[in-house]
């Protein structure tokens, strides 16, 4: 079948028919307590709670999760995002906790939901294609088992729909759907973009890319302002720091944080190296303040060419152009150490 006889809207609808058969168990009285604070708190906890709810089948006597991957990453996602949580899941394989919570729930264990997801990434097709447009890559996905389980998740915490966005629960959204899943398919997804003015493949690149929810903020922020508050928060920073190395070791090594220098930096200077470190380390900032959208319209002029070079740095494609033109790919077990979760080597 042609993808010009799909249309975006279609494939967007086309996410939500997956559903994930799985149950699972969290204990204690305390958790009941979370559970109906996150329900009211109207801060994101209940759309992640909702998302739970249709990720995971909490039915039946069974305590075994019958999709281990989809509905114990689920679980990890919000016990991720909302530390309270971590205490209500089980940590030893196998066994339930004492009392229910939303009905019956089995262990989790990070290196055991990696594994798993590995295994499930060594058969999807996904991990075979080659790069293409927005709206190519983002079928396929849609498509494909595996990654729209991902997709599925990430969209219902950052649905276009919703009259409101909570920018941190989005964040943290996309941050795990590009951090579960192979390096060339993280590549694929990230790297793509559209070859000619085409609405469904501008729409597919925006759902891809986490725009609006994950990237926009009104009014924009400047990219100043961008790198202090990334700086202020510690996941942010290490990621930049890895970014920085790994994509422009020439400006870190001649400037670092010296104000003055960078200022003194024209545009040769700007030396990407576009290794695949760097686009690793590129994949790696989704979810975070760095890919955010920022402006330097707003600072003084002594701070514009300060504003303008963060601004290059953040969110030149230059140094990944090439990748986008000759469609490489990479050998398909191969991920990278920087993107969470040792899938292969």
């Amino acid at each position: 079948m042609k993808c010009c006889s799909y249309t975006f809207n279609s494939l967007f609808l086309l996410i939500f028919i997956l559903h994930f058969p799985t149950m699972f168990c969290i204990s204690t009285t305390d958790c009941l307590h979370l559970r109906e604070q996150c329900i009211r708190a109207a801060n994101g906890c209940e759309s992640v709670w909702n998302v739970i709810e249709d990720a995971c089948n909490i039915s039946g006597n069974s305590c075994k999760a019958k999709d281990s991957v989809g509905c114990n990453t689920t679980i990890q996602f919000l016990a991720d995002q909302y530390p309270q949580f971590k205490d209500c899941i089980c940590t030893k394989d196998d066994f339930c906790s004492i009392r229910l919570l939303l009905g019956k729930q089995c262990a989790i264990k990070k290196d055991n939901i990696n594994m798993e997801t590995k295994l499930q990434w060594n058969l999807s097709a996904l991990s075979k294609h080659e790069n293409g447009t927005c709206f190519d890559v983002n079928k396929e996905c849609i498509e494909d088992e595996v990654c729209n389980k991902q997709l599925s998740l990430y969209l219902k915490v950052c649905s276009v729909t919703r009259k409101q966005c909570n920018m941190e629960q989005c964040q943290a959204a996309i941050r795990f759907f590009y951090q579960n899943m192979p390096f060339n398919v993280a590549q694929m997804l990230t790297f793509c973009d559209c070859t000619q003015p085409d609405e469904s493949c501008q729409q597919a690149k925006e759902l891809l890319h986490g725009k609006p929810c994950a990237v926009n903020i009104v009014p924009p922020p400047s990219c100043l302002n961008v790198i202090h508050r990334c700086q202020d928060n510690e996941l942010c920073r290490k990621k930049y720091e890895v970014f920085r190395s790994k994509c422009w070791r020439h400006v870190t090594k001649r400037c670092y944080d010296d104000k003055a220098c960078l200022e003194t930096l024209i545009e040769d200077d700007l030396i990407c190296s576009g290794s695949a470190d760097c686009r690793a380390a590129y994949i790696d900032n989704w979810g975070t303040m760095l890919r955010v959208e920022c402006t330097c319209n707003t600072v003084p002029l002594a701070e514009q060419s300060l504003c303008k070079l963060f601004h290059h740095l953040l969110h030149s494609k230059s140094c990944f152009s090439k990748l986008c033109e000759k469609k490489c790919t990479l050998p398909i077990t191969r991920l990278h150490s920087l993107v969470n979760g040792e899938f292969g080597q």
